[in-house]
């Protein structure tokens, strides 16, 4: 029995010193567990930071960009104005140059028709390049400065319309048929 108890008491110590290795590494398993949480919450935390940085610079490049293409527009519209306000001068001196030279005015007239289809053109040119040029533009934005060019295009046809009216004492055209008296004034009105 003595033996046996030794034997037993043997056992016992050994697995005393076991269980003690044993709960070392448990220590040491919580404390890298413990760690690894803690760096995993750092890692975390530093990703949200560089995901929120990053995303205010981005945010920053948006605003940027938008407002360069809004200075752009404008530019451009202010470009637009003053092209469409030198081309109303230079109609203004073809109109007058008209009513003095009237034996000239079947070859103005063509004239003019070409300087119109060339500002329809640049017109339609300058609405595409705004186009492409603004994109991140919205609908309505586009809408609003297709009104505005109406307008203006409106208004230059008023005053187109104001100067081309005959004054009384240019004479009439001689009449070869029987059909009313049509001048060149009539077709361009």
């Amino acid at each position: 029995m003595n033996d046996e108890t030794k034997d037993l008491k043997g056992k016992l110590d050994a697995c005393e010193r076991e269980v003690a290795k044993l709960r070392e590494v448990e220590t040491s398993l919580f404390k890298t567990l413990k760690t690894a949480e803690d760096t995993g919450a750092n890692v975390v935390d530093q990703a949200r930071k560089a995901a929120e940085l990053h995303l205010r610079e981005a945010q920053i490049r948006v605003e940027s960009l938008l407002n360069e293409a809004r200075v752009r527009a404008k530019n451009t519209i202010e470009e637009g104005e003053t092209t469409a306000r030198q081309l109303l001068g230079e109609m203004e001196d073809n109109l007058k140059e008209l009513v003095q030279q009237y034996k000239a005015a079947e070859s103005q007239r063509n004239n003019l028709v070409d300087d119109l289809k060339r500002l329809a053109n640049e017109a339609l040119d300058r609405a595409e390049r705004a186009r492409q040029s603004t994109r991140n533009f919205s609908a309505d934005d586009h809408l609003a400065m297709a009104k505005r060019e109406v307008k203006k295009s409106n208004f230059a046809n008023e005053m187109e319309n104001k100067r081309l009216r005959v004054p009384t004492e240019v004479p009439a055209p001689p009449v070869s048929n029987p059909e009313p008296a049509r001048s060149f004034f009539d077709e361009v009105a």
